[in-house]
C-alpha cells in the first residue's frame, strides 16, 4: 500500500489493520486499540486530534464486515 491515508479512508485503514492484525478477537478490541494501530500505519498522515468516536467506529465496522464477509 503506497497511497496516503487520512481519517475519512476508513475501509482501507480497516484492511490494513487486518493485514497488520490477522488474528485479532475483534470482540476484544477498543476504539482506543483502534485510534492507536491507525496512527501507526506508515501511510497514515492526517492528524491525529481529528479522530472521533464516530470515525473510529467506521474503520471498526468495516473491519468487522471484512472479517466477516469471508
Amino acid at each position: 500500500m503506497s497511497d496516503v491515508l487520512t481519517w475519512d479512508d476508513s475501509y482501507a485503514i480497516a484492511r490494513a489493520l487486518r493485514e497488520l492484525h490477522p488474528q485479532v478477537n475483534l470482540e476484544s478490541v477498543s476504539l482506543g486499540m483502534i485510534y492507536e494501530w491507525t496512527k501507526a500505519l506508515p501511510e497514515f498522515q492526517d492528524d491525529p486530534e481529528l479522530a472521533n468516536d464516530a470515525i473510529l467506529s467506521a474503520i471498526y465496522l468495516e473491519w468487522f464486515e471484512e472479517v466477516n464477509s469471508q
